[in-house]
C-alpha cells in the first residue's frame, strides 16, 4: 500500500504518484470533469476526475472510471476517502498550486448528507456538533497554536530547570473558598475537585524542588455564563523559591508570555493573520506595572469610576486601564500590582509596610485578566492568623499548614487560564471557541 501523504507535503513533492486520504468538503459534480475539496488535518487540496458517464464496451478502462464517477456524484459532505493519483503542480490552480487526478477512490466512512450544523449556526448549536465543527481550518489552526504555545512554555521551564509536577484534582478540604467547589461522594466521605494545584504546588517548596510547573485541569463551581468563565478550564501554573518579592515572579511570568507568543509568531504568524485577520505582536519587556489604585484614578480620570462594592477591578475597568497602556506605552499587557488583602486569599503575603494590601498582581491582556499572581506567606504564624481571618478552620488546612512547620523558604507563583490567552491572542469572543470540549452551567455534553 501506498504511504499516505500528508496535503501540507504535497508541495514540496516532484509530480507523481500519490495516496492522500482525507474527509470531502465540497464536490463540483460537472458534466466532463469533477472536482472534490479534500481536507486533512493539515490543509486542503483540489482532486480532479475526468467523468466518464457511461461504459464504453471497446475501452476496458472506461467501467473502472465509471464507477468512480458515479462514486464521486454519490459523495456527500464530510464523508472519509482515501484516493491514488498522478500530483500535478499548476499554478492555475487556485488551492495551493498543486492538484491531484484521481486514480483510484476508496470511501472509507460515509457521511449523512445533511449537515446539522451551518457556518452561520449559532455557537451552542456548534457545541452540541463539536466534533463536526472541528473541522474548520480556524478550529484545527487554534488547537495547533495552542499545542505550540504550550511546548514553547514547557520547553522555557526545562532549559531553565524546572520540575513538572501531576498534582491531584480529588482533595480533602478547600484551596480557597467553598463558594466555588464542586462536591464528590468519595466512598463514605466528601471529596472535592481542586480549583487550583495552588496548596500541592506550594508543597514542592518544602520538598526542596525549587521550581515546578503544571499544566492541568482546574474546577470551578462559578454558575457564570460570561465569555470568559467555565466550570472546567485548563490552568498554567508554576512556583518557585528563593523570591524577593512578587517582582521575581512578575519577571518570571513575562518571560514565559515572551517565550509563548514569540514561538507562536514564528511558526503560526502568516496563517493566523489569514485566517483571523490578528497580526502577532511579541511584547517587549518589562511589562508596564502599575498599582491598583493608581490604576483606579487613570481609569476615573478616562470617564469611568469603578464601583465601590469591593477592592477589585471590574472588566470595564480592566479594558479602560489596558485602553491607556496601549496609548501610552504601546503595550498589550500590563500587571496592576497591591492589591487588597480583603479581596485576596489568605496564603497570598501582605506588603510588609501596609498590611491592607499584598504582594500581589493580576496580568491583564488585551482588557482582560488573564492570570494572578503573589509572593506567598511561608511563616506558619502568620498564614494561620491569616486564614482565620478569612474564615477557614486551621483544623481543616492541618495538611497544608504542616508543610510550613517543618521549614519553607520564600517562594511565589502564578497560575493562569490557556483558554483566556487563545481567546484574546486570536481575537475571538469567547472562550468557547477555544476550548476542545467546554463545560458551563448548562453544558456537560459532548
Amino acid at each position: 500500500m501506498t504511504e499516505r501523504i500528508l496535503i501540507k507535503h504535497l508541495a514540496a513533492r516532484e509530480d507523481g504518484p500519490v495516496t492522500v486520504s482525507g474527509w470531502v468538503d465540497t464536490v463540483r459534480d460537472q458534466k466532463k470533469v469533477q472536482f472534490i475539496v479534500l481536507h486533512d488535518e493539515s490543509g486542503a487540496l483540489q482532486l480532479v476526475n475526468p467523468a466518464v458517464r457511461e461504459v464504453d464496451p471497446d475501452d476496458a478502462a472506461s467501467a473502472g472510471r465509471h464507477e468512480i464517477t458515479e462514486t464521486i456524484s454519490g459523495l456527500s459532505q464530510g464523508s472519509f476517502i482515501t484516493v491514488t493519483g498522478e500530483l500535478k503542480h499548476d499554478e492555475r490552480v487556485k488551492l495551493g498550486g498543486i492538484e491531484v487526478k484521481i486514480g483510484t477512490l476508496e470511501v472509507v466512512s460515509h457521511a449523512v448528507p445533511e449537515s446539522p450544523i451551518a457556518d452561520d449556526s449559532s455557537i451552542d448549536k456548534r457545541l452540541d456538533w463539536r466534533f463536526i465543527d472541528l473541522r474548520r481550518p480556524e478550529q484545527n489552526l487554534i488547537f495547533r497554536v495552542q499545542t505550540t504555545f504550550e511546548h514553547a512554555l514547557r520547553t522555557y521551564w526545562i532549559e531553565h530547570d524546572f520540575i513538572e509536577i501531576h498534582t491531584p484534582k480529588l482533595m480533602a478540604s478547600a484551596s480557597e473558598s467553598r463558594a466555588e467547589l464542586f462536591e464528590v461522594g468519595y466512598f463514605d466521605d466528601t471529596a472535592y475537585l481542586a480549583q487550583s494545584p495552588q496548596f500541592f504546588k506550594q508543597m514542592a517548596q518544602p520538598a526542596g524542588f525549587g521550581k515546578v510547573f503544571e499544566i492541568g485541569p482546574a474546577f470551578r463551581a462559578d454558575p457564570s455564563f460570561t465569555s470568559r468563565h467555565a466550570t472546567e478550564f485548563t490552568s498554567i501554573d508554576t512556583e518557585v523559591s528563593w523570591i524577593s518579592s512578587h517582582e521575581d515572579v512578575m519577571r518570571l511570568h513575562e518571560e514565559l508570555m515572551v517565550a509563548g507568543i514569540r514561538a507562536i509568531k514564528e511558526k503560526h504568524g502568516e496563517e493566523i493573520e489569514q485566517r483571523f485577520g490578528v497580526t502577532i505582536e511579541v511584547p517587549t519587556t518589562p511589562f508596564p506595572r502599575i498599582p491598583l489604585a493608581e490604576a483606579k484614578q487613570i481609569v476615573a480620570e478616562r470617564g469611568y469610576v469603578v464601583p465601590r462594592h469591593d477592592d477589585d477591578m471590574d472588566p470595564e475597568g480592566e479594558r479602560q486601564i489596558a485602553a491607556y497602556v496601549k496609548e501610552k506605552y504601546g503595550h498589550d499587557f500590563v500587571f496592576l500590582t497591591d492589591y487588597a488583602s480583603s479581596i485576596r486569599p489568605f496564603y497570598h503575603m501582605r506588603n510588609a509596610d501596609d498590611q491592607g494590601i499584598t504582594n500581589s498582581y493580576d496580568l491583564v491582556y488585551h482588557g482582560v485578566e488573564i492570570s494572578t499572581g503573589a509572593q506567598r506567606e511561608h511563616r506558619i504564624d502568620v498564614l494561620t492568623t491569616q486564614a482565620k481571618e478569612k474564615g477557614l478552620d486551621p483544623e481543616e488546612l492541618g495538611f497544608y499548614l504542616d508543610f510550613f512547620r517543618y521549614g519553607v523558604p520564600p517562594h511565589g507563583g502564578f497560575g493562569m487560564g490557556l483558554a483566556r490567552v487563545l481567546m484574546l491572542m486570536l481575537g475571538l469572543n469567547s472562550i468557547r471557541e477555544v476550548t476542545y470540549l467546554f463545560r458551563g452551567p448548562n453544558r456537560l455534553l459532548p
